[in-house]
């Protein structure tokens, strides 16, 4: 590789006792700067995300320029259609090359349906797009709920601003549903209230009420260190300040990573992860956390793990195809994920190499997944500035509680 994006891990241990202060959850935090710019009047918000994707989300929040460019963040364009719909503002949202093949037809249809004249400016069903103006036309929506949970979250965000309000019908298998449950809480502890029942979500016209909030630290980012503190001889790792009650669906990382070799311990000071007994065998449906699966194909691919996953259809339409970078990349390593019918088996690596270079895909959590690997080999990657999309200190962490050089 050898570019000046690229860096190398080399083959190192972790730390016997390590400390990680994880970034704030920007799946939280990208709510939140939506609801909070809903409220006639707005409440200071602790602890925001430093990722890359929070960071586009509050510049462009405060631009009154007519393109929104969010670059390559997909709930930032997701969130930001809608909110600029119901603020009757005329914008064109853009983004970059991968963001302008990520789908967005979904939420476009949703919301002409709604009322909205949007208009596409290049290819149908893809960014970038033009908000020209919105008036109600009807109170329910169908939207299909195996799709993407985003286009509902940002449905639902908008929806108290609605003069009619909103009652959204979900249709087929709903995915990611944690991510609507975090939407609709968030969105409560504004002073909006929902009800819920079976595949029907209704919202009455209200106002958003103003309210401190402080951000939680992000679980996604965890999964990374349950994987370090699996792969190492017999380290432990501290999450300062994580904690079992939380709003993220992915926070159910503790109770599966039990089975594939790290117990969590909670404490007053965070989440203390500690290696036990693991599986050789491993069944996931990872529809409701699908950030999680890279993690898991990875840590199980080199620690002899069999694992049958469900639900990943939706890694197809992430920063990259999940899926087929997660294929190309474990065969590097020996190890292979066969697809069929919609079902992916994994059978992990007999032999390891001492040393991988790994594409990244312009993904973050594709480098982060595969990371953990220098507990075990060399290895390098093409682009280290990735990992700012979610977490940007992710090498400097790696540098903290190891003895790796970058």
């Amino acid at each position: 590789m050898n570019t000046d994006q690229s860096i190398k891990l080399k083959c190192c241990n972790l730390n016997k006792e390590g400390v990680i202060i994880l970034p704030s959850s920007k799946s939280i935090s990208n709510r939140a700067l939506i609801v909070n710019a809903l409220c006639d009047t707005s409440s200071e918000l602790f602890n925001l995300s430093e990722a890359r994707d929070t960071q586009t989300m509050i510049t462009l929040l405060k631009n009154d320029l007519n393109t929104w460019d969010v670059k390559d963040a997909g709930t930032t364009m997701r969130f930001l259609t809608a909110f600029a719909t119901i603020t009757n503002q005329n914008k064109t949202l853009t983004g970059t090359t991968r963001m302008q093949h990520r789908p967005i037809g979904i939420l476009v249809d949703a919301l002409r349906d709604l009322g909205a004249e949007i208009e596409y400016k290049e290819n149908t069903g893809f960014p970038p797009i033009e908000i020209k103006k919105f008036k109600q036309k009807t109170t329910t929506l169908n939207i299909r709920g195996d799709v993407s949970s985003q286009y509902i979250s940002a449905l639902l965000m908008i929806a108290p601003r609605l003069p009619h309000g909103l009652t959204l019908i979900l249709e087929g298998e709903i995915g990611s549903r944690p991510y609507i449950k975090m939407t609709l809480d968030i969105m409560q502890h504004f002073g909006v209230s929902h009800t819920w029942d079976k595949d029907i979500i209704t919202i009455s016209p209200q106002n958003y009420r103003p309210n401190e909030l402080t951000i939680e630290p992000d679980w996604s980012a965890a999964s990374y260190w349950y994987s370090f503190v699996a792969l190492s001889n017999n380290s432990s790792v501290l999450l300062k300040g994580l904690t079992k009650k939380s709003l993220q669906g992915d926070s159910v990382l503790a109770k599966f990573m039990a089975e594939l070799g790290v117990k969590t311990t909670f404490t007053e000071e965070g989440a203390l992860l500690t290696k036990c007994n693991h599986k050789n065998l491993f069944e996931y449906n990872f529809i409701e956390c699908p950030d999680l699966a890279q993690t898991v194909a990875v840590l199980c691919a080199v620690k002899g793990i069999e694992v049958k996953f469900t639900g990943l259809e939706s890694l197809k339409i992430k920063e990259t195809d999940r899926v087929l970078a997660l294929q190309n990349e474990l065969a590097k390593i020996g190890a292979s994920l066969l697809e069929q019918e919609n079902v992916w088996y994994l059978t992990p690596s007999e032999t390891l190499p001492k040393s991988v270079s790994i594409n990244t895909y312009e993904d973050h959590r594709m480098a982060m997944a595969f990371a953990p690997l220098c507990l075990l080999m060399e290895v390098e990657f093409d682009d280290q500035t990735v990992v700012r999309k979610s977490y940007p200190r992710f090498w400097k962490d790696i540098e903290k509680v190891t003895d790796s050089i970058l």
